[in-house]
């Protein structure tokens, strides 16, 4: 059985994407990186690929007279790659139905957070101006709302009476980042399920 094909949507720095790529080096990870697409150019995320002769694409937004025809242009240059996961590294663009469609149970995005409690991108701001005691981040598959999918995994992070959104920020990276490399290498190597809500991997 050959190796998943892993296509990696990115908007930023790419750590997470290093993380996918750094562990695809190892044959028994079971998955290798195809594709890395953003929807900006000149980011380090495009270059963190190139360095490793990954194929990228962009698409942007602006370019395309309505949101659906972006969406359908992002669902195709996708699909050219034949991905077994789409993963969301840090891609700061929702997706629309038609790649949803396409993707459905095959698109994943990680969340600094743990969800349901406070989806959107200030997930660590809004845990600490809450009191929470335990933050953490939450691996899910994404649906046609603000990180509403099915939950694959979640970790948990300790709040210190201590921390600022950047420390916190920080420590949830960390563990997000290792829980996002750990379960896709679980997923391709095993397979998973989806019941409903509830989200089994072996």
């Amino acid at each position: 059985m050959g190796k998943a094909r892993l296509v990696i949507l990115v908007s930023g720095s790419g750590t997470n994407l290093q993380a996918l790529i750094d562990a695809a080096e190892d044959p028994h990870y079971g998955a290798t990186v195809v594709a890395v697409g953003a929807d900006r150019d000149g980011i380090a995320g495009l270059d963190r690929a190139a360095a490793h002769g990954i194929p990228t694409f962009v698409c942007r937004v602006a370019d395309f007279a309505t949101r659906e025809e972006w969406d359908a242009e992002l669902t195709a240059r996708c699909q050219a790659y034949s991905p077994d996961l789409v993963v969301s590294a840090g891609f700061l663009k929702l997706v629309g139905k038609e790649f949803l469609t396409t993707f459905a149970g095959r698109y994943i995005n990680t969340h600094n957070a743990l969800l349901p409690g406070f989806p959107g991108i200030h997930g660590p701001r809004d845990a600490l101006e809450y009191g929470v005691k335990i933050a953490g981040a939450t691996l899910f598959f994404v649906d046609d709302g603000v990180d509403t999918g099915p939950i694959i995994a979640q970790v948990a992070v300790p709040v210190h009476d201590d921390d600022t959104e950047d420390t916190l920020t920080e420590r949830i990276k960390d563990v997000e980042r290792r829980q996002l490399v750990e379960y896709v290498g679980r997923m391709v190597r095993d397979g998973w399920t989806i019941t409903g809500r509830k989200v089994t991997v072996p």
